[in-house]
C-alpha cells in the first residue's frame, strides 16, 4: 500500500492534536499496539502504547499546554517534526520534581515511522536541558 506522505503528516498532527485535547484515547486508533519509543520521557513506563498513554497522562496532569508544529518533512514511511511544547509546571513530574509554576517552552524533533496508518515507532531529540533551567534544576555558570 502507497501512502502519501501527506497523509502520514496529517497522521502525526491528529496525534499532537489529540494530546493537546487530552484525548488519550485517540491514541487507539492512531498509535500501534506495539509502538516502540527509542527516548521515552521517564523510565518505568509500560512498554508499547500503554506506556504511551501513561506518559501523556502524566505530561497532562504536571504539565498543561500544548503544541506548535514548526516544520514537518516526510519520505517513506517518516515524518520528521519539528515542534515546540508549550506548557506549564502545575504538578509533580517524575523524579520527582514538584510542580514550581514555570512556564514551559520546550524544542524538539520527533521522527514517527509510520505502519499501516498507524504510529509504529518514535525518536526524539529534546532541548531537556532547556527545560530543565526552566524548572530551575540546573542554573548555567554565570546566570
Amino acid at each position: 500500500m502507497n501512502v502519501e506522505p501527506e497523509e502520514n503528516k496529517a497522521l502525526v498532527r491528529r496525534f499532537y492534536a489529540a494530546i493537546d485535547a487530552g484525548d488519550i484515547e485517540a491514541m487507539d486508533d492512531l498509535v500501534a499496539e506495539d509502538y516502540l519509543d527509542h527516548h521515552p520521557p521517564f523510565p518505568g513506563l509500560s512498554a508499547g502504547r500503554d506506556g504511551l498513554k501513561e506518559a501523556f497522562r502524566i505530561f497532562l496532569h504536571a504539565t498543561p499546554g500544548h503544541h506548535v508544529i514548526e516544520d514537518q518533512i516526510c519520505e517513506g514511511d517518516k515524518v520528521v517534526t519539528r515542534l515546540t511544547a508549550h506548557g506549564r509546571h502545575e504538578g509533580d513530574l517524575p523524579g520527582p520534581l514538584p510542580a514550581t509554576g514555570a512556564q514551559l517552552d520546550e524544542t524538539a524533533v520527533a521522527i514517527h515511522r509510520i505502519q499501516d496508518g498507524r504510529i509504529a515507532e518514535h525518536w526524539s531529540d529534546r532541548d531537556d536541558l532547556g527545560l530543565m533551567q526552566q524548572l530551575g534544576i540546573i542554573q548555567m555558570p554565570g546566570a
